[in-house]
Protein backbone atom coordinates (compact mmCIF):
# COMPACT_ATOMS: atom_id res chain seq x y z
CA UNK A 1 0.00 0.00 0.00
CA UNK A 2 1.40 3.69 -0.69
CA UNK A 3 0.99 6.50 1.85
CA UNK A 4 -1.67 8.85 1.12
CA UNK A 5 -0.12 12.77 1.07
CA UNK A 6 -2.68 15.55 1.01
CA UNK A 7 -6.05 15.59 1.44
CA UNK A 8 -9.23 14.11 -0.47
CA UNK A 9 -11.25 16.14 -2.85
CA UNK A 10 -14.05 15.02 0.37
CA UNK A 11 -11.94 16.29 2.86
CA UNK A 12 -12.01 19.73 1.14
CA UNK A 13 -15.13 19.58 0.98
CA UNK A 14 -16.27 19.02 4.08
CA UNK A 15 -13.90 21.80 5.12
CA UNK A 16 -15.35 24.29 2.72
CA UNK A 17 -19.04 23.66 3.53
CA UNK A 18 -18.09 24.02 7.48
CA UNK A 19 -16.70 27.19 6.69
CA UNK A 20 -19.63 28.26 4.84
CA UNK A 21 -21.85 27.45 7.09
CA UNK A 22 -20.05 29.45 9.50
CA UNK A 23 -19.78 32.86 7.19
CA UNK A 24 -23.28 32.06 7.02
CA UNK A 25 -24.26 32.42 10.50
CA UNK A 26 -21.79 35.18 11.21
CA UNK A 27 -22.01 37.49 8.29
CA UNK A 28 -25.99 38.46 9.23
CA UNK A 29 -24.93 38.89 12.71
CA UNK A 30 -22.09 41.55 11.36
CA UNK A 31 -24.80 43.34 9.20
CA UNK A 32 -26.88 43.89 12.16
CA UNK A 33 -24.18 44.92 14.98
CA UNK A 34 -22.85 47.67 12.15
CA UNK A 35 -27.10 49.11 11.73
CA UNK A 36 -27.13 49.23 15.72
CA UNK A 37 -23.81 50.86 15.07
CA UNK A 38 -24.95 53.32 12.73
CA UNK A 39 -27.92 53.94 14.76
CA UNK A 40 -25.98 54.50 17.75
CA UNK A 41 -23.92 57.23 15.96
CA UNK A 42 -27.13 58.83 14.64
CA UNK A 43 -28.54 59.30 18.15
CA UNK A 44 -25.24 61.04 19.85
CA UNK A 45 -25.06 63.29 16.42
CA UNK A 46 -28.63 64.05 17.11
CA UNK A 47 -27.91 64.90 21.13
CA UNK A 48 -24.56 66.85 19.61
CA UNK A 49 -26.78 68.62 17.03
CA UNK A 50 -29.05 69.72 19.72
CA UNK A 51 -26.71 70.85 21.94
CA UNK A 52 -25.24 73.22 19.36
CA UNK A 53 -28.44 74.36 18.36
CA UNK A 54 -28.92 75.64 21.66
CA UNK A 55 -25.80 76.72 22.31
CA UNK A 56 -26.47 78.82 18.95
CA UNK A 57 -29.43 80.28 20.26
CA UNK A 58 -27.98 81.23 23.23
CA UNK A 59 -25.22 83.36 21.58
CA UNK A 60 -27.36 84.43 18.97
CA UNK A 61 -30.72 85.77 20.38
CA UNK A 62 -32.02 87.68 17.79
CA UNK A 63 -31.50 84.76 15.07
CA UNK A 64 -32.81 81.98 17.03
CA UNK A 65 -31.75 78.67 15.82
CA UNK A 66 -29.47 78.13 13.27
CA UNK A 67 -30.78 77.95 9.68
CA UNK A 68 -28.68 75.06 8.62
CA UNK A 69 -26.49 72.74 9.88
CA UNK A 70 -23.45 74.23 7.75
CA UNK A 71 -24.29 77.04 9.95
CA UNK A 72 -23.12 75.34 12.83
CA UNK A 73 -19.81 74.05 11.34
CA UNK A 74 -16.87 75.90 10.45
CA UNK A 75 -14.53 76.25 7.75
CA UNK A 76 -10.74 76.94 7.98
CA UNK A 77 -7.99 76.42 10.91
CA UNK A 78 -8.64 77.36 13.54
CA UNK A 79 -12.49 77.91 12.90
CA UNK A 80 -13.40 81.68 12.77
CA UNK A 81 -16.31 82.01 14.90
CA UNK A 82 -19.38 84.35 13.86
CA UNK A 83 -23.09 84.04 12.99
CA UNK A 84 -22.54 82.11 9.80
CA UNK A 85 -19.83 79.50 11.42
CA UNK A 86 -20.61 78.63 14.61
CA UNK A 87 -17.89 76.18 14.98
CA UNK A 88 -20.37 73.92 17.52
CA UNK A 89 -20.07 71.04 15.39
CA UNK A 90 -17.40 68.64 13.21
CA UNK A 91 -17.59 69.20 9.47
CA UNK A 92 -18.45 66.16 8.65
CA UNK A 93 -21.82 66.50 10.56
CA UNK A 94 -22.24 69.85 9.17
CA UNK A 95 -22.82 68.38 5.71
CA UNK A 96 -25.30 66.27 6.72
CA UNK A 97 -24.23 62.70 6.41
CA UNK A 98 -22.53 60.72 8.92
CA UNK A 99 -22.39 56.98 9.91
CA UNK A 100 -24.29 56.03 6.77
CA UNK A 101 -27.17 58.70 8.10
CA UNK A 102 -28.46 61.73 6.74
CA UNK A 103 -29.31 64.84 8.97
CA UNK A 104 -31.23 67.44 8.47
CA UNK A 105 -32.34 70.58 10.76
CA UNK A 106 -35.51 72.51 10.13
CA UNK A 107 -35.72 75.60 12.59
CA UNK A 108 -38.73 77.70 11.89
CA UNK A 109 -40.25 81.16 13.25
CA UNK A 110 -42.86 80.64 15.97
CA UNK A 111 -46.19 82.10 16.40
CA UNK A 112 -45.70 85.61 18.01
CA UNK A 113 -41.97 85.44 17.33
CA UNK A 114 -39.42 87.09 15.00
CA UNK A 115 -37.04 84.40 15.10
CA UNK A 116 -36.19 80.86 14.57
CA UNK A 117 -37.32 79.49 18.25
CA UNK A 118 -39.08 76.29 16.83
CA UNK A 119 -36.59 72.71 15.52
CA UNK A 120 -36.17 69.89 14.52
CA UNK A 121 -33.51 67.26 13.86
CA UNK A 122 -33.80 64.38 12.02
CA UNK A 123 -31.81 61.81 10.67
CA UNK A 124 -32.53 58.56 8.36
CA UNK A 125 -30.38 55.84 7.00
CA UNK A 126 -28.61 56.76 3.51
CA UNK A 127 -29.50 53.17 2.40
CA UNK A 128 -32.90 51.79 4.16
CA UNK A 129 -31.99 48.22 5.73
CA UNK A 130 -28.10 48.51 5.14
CA UNK A 131 -26.77 51.24 7.15
CA UNK A 132 -30.19 51.48 9.47
CA UNK A 133 -33.79 50.45 9.46
CA UNK A 134 -34.61 53.19 12.40
CA UNK A 135 -35.42 56.98 11.65
CA UNK A 136 -34.74 59.55 14.80
CA UNK A 137 -35.70 63.04 15.22
CA UNK A 138 -35.69 65.33 17.69
CA UNK A 139 -37.56 68.95 18.60
CA UNK A 140 -36.81 72.01 20.74
CA UNK A 141 -37.44 69.82 23.64
CA UNK A 142 -34.58 68.01 22.31
CA UNK A 143 -36.48 64.47 22.86
CA UNK A 144 -35.08 61.99 20.79
CA UNK A 145 -37.87 60.16 19.26
CA UNK A 146 -37.74 56.83 16.69
CA UNK A 147 -39.80 55.58 14.09
CA UNK A 148 -39.52 51.86 12.87
CA UNK A 149 -41.21 51.48 9.53
CA UNK A 150 -41.35 48.91 7.08
CA UNK A 151 -39.99 51.11 4.21
CA UNK A 152 -37.73 54.01 3.83
CA UNK A 153 -38.38 56.56 6.21
CA UNK A 154 -38.54 60.42 5.03
CA UNK A 155 -37.10 63.25 6.61
CA UNK A 156 -39.27 64.86 9.52
CA UNK A 157 -39.19 68.79 9.12
CA UNK A 158 -42.67 69.53 11.45
CA UNK A 159 -42.90 69.25 15.03
CA UNK A 160 -46.01 67.62 14.42
CA UNK A 161 -44.69 65.08 12.65
CA UNK A 162 -41.68 64.24 15.29
CA UNK A 163 -44.18 64.59 17.86
CA UNK A 164 -45.80 61.18 16.11
CA UNK A 165 -42.38 59.27 16.51
CA UNK A 166 -41.91 57.15 19.41
CA UNK A 167 -39.61 58.41 22.70
CA UNK A 168 -36.23 56.64 22.63
CA UNK A 169 -35.75 55.38 25.98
Amino acid sequence: MRKQKGFSLIELLIVVAIILIIAAIAIPNLLRARIAANESSSVASIRTINTAEITYQTANPTIGYAASLSVLGGSGSPCALSATTACLIDNTLALGSKSGYLFVTTPQVGAGSSTNNLLTVSSIPQSWNQTGVRGFCSNEDAVIRFVSPTAAPSQQTTDAGCAGYTVLQ
